[in-house]
């Protein structure tokens, strides 16, 4: 984001003075950092729309993680959400009985992200009709499916994996099938590929909603929740019930080793989902790939100190975060080197006990 973007935000309420690749460029930045750095290294054709769809998506999230709201609350902005992302009407009402009920948890830019809801369901309206149909039931299914879990109990965590499963299908799953069809759109090169696209789409999202999961235990304990699946734990000798920032439980690393070849099982589909992108795509290769790398490593640092007790220790620094665009711009046109490239970097992740791949 440029100085005289971020003044000219600061300096219009109503953000007239920014074009929309530009407004959605600030508001990426204020609620991601991360998908702030891999979203503007897709093609000009497809941004405008991933970018929309993120910011669409971040907006349940939003509601999701508002502590301040009811489940009874957040069901009814949930659907409330649905029918304005699909008629892109009523957006200025919604907008406006949501902003007031959000509480100091919530991050200015995203009490930001509500307020300018209109803009971002207008430019929702301004894709093709087949791009507005991706967005919306990508955000159907995760407006429909994160009140299921909100209301449960999840202080002691979920019950099985594949209930953790579901939960990460509702916040990621669909948007690899999202993205998957946004790139068929894109190109018909790559809609060639779309059956097996589809199939491992759902992976490409798991296998990053996990990693964040095993990464974010302590922070989500604050907040009193756990999305661990108890069967994983179970197996392992250790009740969720007893976890605690004071944790140093053998069989608790252990369920956790298990769960990180879960998660390096779906990031192996995700790389598998990435090099059926045409090599001279190379700036959706490196959406995919940087993101990807970053969860390897990530998953790397939980592995190599299984007693971490807060999230801070499981975040990879910049110089990795650097490391990880190096290496992958320098092999993002070979299929071989990404191959090796993945393989070295995700080393000792699968536990000699629990060989897990996903395979759809």
């Amino acid at each position: 984001m440029t100085n005289d973007t971020q003044t000219a935000l600061d300096n219009s309420k109503s953000y007239h003075d920014l074009s929309d690749d530009q407004f959605q460029a600030v508001l990426l930045e204020g609620v991601s950092r991360t998908f702030a750095l891999t979203i503007p290294q897709l093609p000009k054709a497809l941004f405008p729309a991933v970018a929309n769809a993120y910011l669409l998506c971040r907006i349940v999230d939003t509601i999701e993680d508002e502590v301040s709201l009811s489940p009874q609350q957040k069901l009814h902005f949930c659907n409330e959400f649905i029918n304005v992302v699909k008629t892109g009407e009523q957006s200025e009402v919604f907008a406006l009985e949501l902003a007031p009920l959000l509480s100091d948890q919530t991050i200015p830019a995203e009490h930001k992200l509500i307020h300018v809801i209109p803009r971002v369901i207008q430019i929702t309206h301004s894709f093709e009709a087949s791009q507005v149909k991706a967005l919306f039931e990508c955000v159907e299914t995760m407006a429909k499916g994160m009140p299921i879990f909100q209301a449960k109990d999840l202080h002691d965590g979920l019950e099985t994996l594949a209930d953790m499963d579901k939960y990460c299908y509702y916040v990621a799953g669909c948007v690899g099938e999202m993205l998957a069809k946004l790139f068929c759109h894109y190109s018909p090169e790559i809609a060639a590929h779309e059956p097996d696209l589809m199939k491992l789409s759902v992976s490409f999202g798991q296998g990053l909603q996990m990693t964040n999961i095993l990464k974010d235990i302590w922070d989500d304990a604050q907040r009193g929740v756990c999305w661990l699946p108890q069967d994983i734990f179970t197996e392992t000798g250790f009740d969720l019930k007893n976890l605690t920032h004071e944790t140093n439980d053998v069989a608790f690393s252990t369920g956790l080793e298990h769960l990180i070849s879960v998660a390096h099982g779906h990031l192996h589909n995700a790389l598998r989902y990435t090099l059926l992108i045409p090599n001279d795509e190379t700036g959706i290769r490196k959406f995919c790939l940087w993101a990807l790398g970053m969860a390897v490593l990530t998953l790397r640092k939980i592995k190599s100190n299984l007693q971490f007790n807060h999230s801070e220790q499981a975040k990879i620094n910049r110089n990795s975060v650097k490391a990880t665009i190096i290496s992958t711009n320098l092999a993002v046109r070979s299929d071989f080197l990404l191959n090796t490239l993945f393989n070295f970097a995700s080393r000792g992740l699968v536990s000699t006990d629990w060989n897990y791949q996903n395979k759809p």
